[in-house]
């Protein structure tokens, strides 16, 4: 009698633990057909559920089939008390004692006792282990609850239901391969489950099968397409292969049918979190907090999400909320951490990253946080450090966790000087990276710059844009015109990831007059809709460049950066965000005052950092050297439409190498780019407290130096592809 039978747990794909708990019962007040769902809401048939408890022959039966009818109904209370009074004129009833169980966990009460008798009275029935199971597991007792459904199973090796709370179970634990194994058992019995088949998705993503977690998690869809969970695990699959937009619309589709799943907010939050779209991604974390305020990984997740805002306080505050509730969180003290290194408070991010390893030694954010936050060493307490990591990366772990390991062990031998193994940890890294996501579509990213070249034609007459929308007259297009003494205030620092955009920031920001506003995503988000736009009517490529778009986007640009509570000494405002180098036509199009600075750095030791870093998975091209090498390639063609596209004056191109060599003289050229005097404090950039929440920022706490020049040389036998991109910048 798999009365009560469903899942006990689930993961929504970003680890967190959640009992699936007593579904709703509907009021129904007639007997279901025998192959009808169960309205127990075991997700079980009616004939092989609570169906089973009409022809037993107990005694009073008569009895027992109003207490049936009782539950069908969902009157919990009054089947309570009728079961009690059955069992105190028979009290060795199994099904009654059964019956008392389910009105008890409806009714929010401890079940176990009563469970617990019915599995002892009825030691023959399957369904009694599978309930008893489900019960001792929500309170913890993951092994007695395996027990119990191993016993079902002996009982019933053909009892899917029990299979698949096992895997649940096994999931809940880290055994992946165990519970893959019992949800396509569960599956094979039952081709119809779809619980069964949404769990093997969740564990076949954790364990890195995307292919074949994505199909499980469509066939759960298909088979429950009113199941707001189906549609969750859908879309963490869809986000972990970089299809953040189909995530967002599994996501979407997933509150549509259940608004108060609070797991799914936060999830929807996190994929466009991954967009840059923090403000949309803060609102749906808080949603998710208002519907259940105990919900940690959303307190983790906001905190992470603020952190990227470097709104610090706020960030340590949802941190602090998520440790109210769970003192042992060590992914709280993780982002903790990683808050004090933003800050360049380097000692206190340790002793935090260190509390969290003591308390979960298999956390790998503070594992691969430990290792980021200094230059490593061969001293014992580093060689404890890689003995540890590389120890856990042995392991039998699932490709994402094990490639975060293995980029952190492959910067500790960067960092001693062991280039061979070095290389090998990258690559390794860089291998599972591949396993993790997309794959990298040269054509594709061809075909994109070649559209944005089409968009901004050398022909284009300057602030063509910017005439023509004064002209129109309409209200919304008063926001950016030259005598808006906002529009000059924005500089762009743009160029390759990894190419310096980070220290230019930094000495900049150190200026009285410079508020460094970090890495806004607002025009490659734009841009990638004007693209879009763009493919839909190839043959009118200036209407995405229209100019009531044009000045929309500039005012609402404006209004962005108004909102970063700017000190009034701020005269400019920068926005270094790498890859708007993609969309310079854009932005010149809208803020023709702004400023440009490209950051150039001699492009092997450009890639190879980037190669050894870790970046979203939207960023395909980094895992693979051929890969990398296209990419900069066709940067540099977009680079040179820019400088024939760009008026004189308006962009400053400025060496890496140079900067790292003559700082002062450098900055200097910068400073008067932008119209700034000269401050000595620009030199002092590295005792700057401001937070930096990008891969340098331990880089920029140091003294400029030139220890990252022609880095590319130590690693030049393993690097070929590189080797046939142009020399260094002038």
């Amino acid at each position: 009698m798999a009365v009560g039978g469903g899942s006990r747990v689930g993961r929504n794909g970003s680890g967190s633990r959640r009992p699936s708990g007593w579904r709703k019962l509907p009021a129904v007040n007639v007997q279901p057909g025998r192959n009808d769902p169960c309205p127990c809401g075991s997700g079980n048939r009616y004939k092989a559920c609570c169906g089973q408890l009409v022809p037993r022959q107990q005694p009073d039966q008569i009895r027992l089939e109003q207490l049936v009818a009782l539950l069908q109904a969902g009157h919990f209370a009054e089947l309570e008390v009728q079961a009690r009074a059955l069992l105190s004129a028979a009290p060795d009833s199994g099904i009654a004692w059964q019956l008392l169980g389910i009105a008890l966990g409806r009714l929010n009460k401890d079940p176990l006792d009563a469970l617990a008798t019915a599995a002892r009275l009825m030691p023959e029935d399957p369904a009694a282990q599978l309930n008893l199971g489900n019960a001792l597991a929500r309170v913890g007792r993951l092994e007695d609850a395996a027990t119990c459904f191993r016993r079902a199973l002996i009982l019933q090796p053909e009892f899917a239901q029990a299979h698949n709370n096992l895997g649940e179970l096994q999931l809940e634990q880290g055994r992946l391969a165990e519970a893959a194994v019992a949800f396509r058992r569960a599956t094979g019995i039952d081709p119809q489950f779809a619980d069964a088949h949404r769990n093997l998705g969740m564990t076949l993503l954790r364990l890195g099968d995307y292919v074949q977690a994505l199909a499980s998690c469509r066939r759960s869809v298909s088979l429950s397409p009113d199941s707001a969970e189906a549609h969750n695990g859908l879309g963490n699959t869809l986000a972990r292969l970089a299809r953040p937009q189909e995530a967002i619309d599994s996501f979407r589709r997933a509150l549509a049918l259940n608004p108060g799943f609070a797991e799914s907010h936060a999830n929807l939050g996190n994929t466009l979190r991954s967009l840059g779209n923090l403000d949309e991604a803060i609102v749906c974390y808080r949603r998710a907090l208002a519907l259940d305020g105990n919900l940690v990984m959303a307190h983790v997740e906001l905190g992470t999400a603020l952190r990227l805002q470097r709104r610090t306080t706020d960030a340590e505050a949802s941190c602090r909320q998520a440790l109210q509730i769970a003192p042992d969180s060590s992914a709280a003290l993780s982002v903790l951490a990683e808050l004090r290194a933003d800050t360049g408070q380097f000692g206190d991010a340790q002793k935090l990253f260190e509390r969290a390893v003591a308390i979960d030694p298999e956390s790998v954010d503070a594992w691969v946080g430990l290792g980021r936050i200094r230059r490593m060493t061969t001293a014992p307490e580093d060689r404890s450090w890689l003995a540890a990591v590389q120890a856990l990366a042995d392991r039998n772990l699932p490709a994402q966790r094990e490639m975060m390991l293995r980029f952190a062990i492959g910067k500790y031998f960067d960092d001693v000087r062991d280039f061979p193994n070095a290389f090998r940890s990258y690559q390794r890294a860089n291998d599972l990276a591949k396993r993790c996501g997309p794959s990298h579509d040269r054509h594709d990213l061809r075909r994109l710059i070649d559209r944005i070249i089409r968009l901004n034609p050398a022909h284009r007459p300057q602030a063509l844009t910017i005439r023509d929308s004064r002209a129109e007259g309409t209200p919304d297009n008063r926001a950016e015109t030259p005598r808006d003494s906002r529009a000059g205030r924005p500089v762009f620092i743009v160029g390759m990831l990894r190419s310096g955009t980070t220290l230019a920031e930094q000495i900049l920001a150190s200026h009285p007059a410079v508020f460094g506003a970090g890495e806004l995503t607002y025009w490659t988000t734009e841009l990638a809709a004007m693209v879009a736009r763009d493919g839909a009517n190839a043959d009118a490529p200036d209407a995405a460049m229209r100019a009531s778009n044009i000045t929309r986007l500039a005012a609402g640009y404006l209004v962005q950066i108004d909102r970063l509570s700017l000190p009034p000494t701020a005269a400019r405002v920068v926005d270094k965000l790498p890859t708007n180098f993609l969309a310079l036509g854009l932005i010149h199009a809208a803020l023709p005052n702004a400023r440009i600075i490209h950051m150039r750095r001699n492009p092997a030791d450009t890639c190879l950092s980037i190669y050894f870093q870790h970046f979203e998975a939207a960023n395909t091209y980094a895992n693979d050297l051929d890969d990398l090498a296209h990419y900069y390639r066709e940067y540099l063609r977009l680079m040179d439409h820019w400088r024939q596209v760009l008026p004189t004056g308006h962009m400053l191109e400025v060496s890496y190498e140079n900067l790292a060599e003559n700082p002062e003289f450098e900055t200097r050229r910068m400073l008067d780019f932008l119209g700034l005097p000269w401050d000595p404090a620009c030199l002092e950039f590295h005792r700057n407290t401001r937070a930096v929440v990008t891969a340098s920022r331990w880089q920029v706490r140091q003294a400029v130096n030139t220890s990252s020049v022609g880095r590319w040389r130590d690693y030049e036998p393993f690097i070929e592809p590189l080797k046939s991109l142009a020399s260094p910048p002038p």
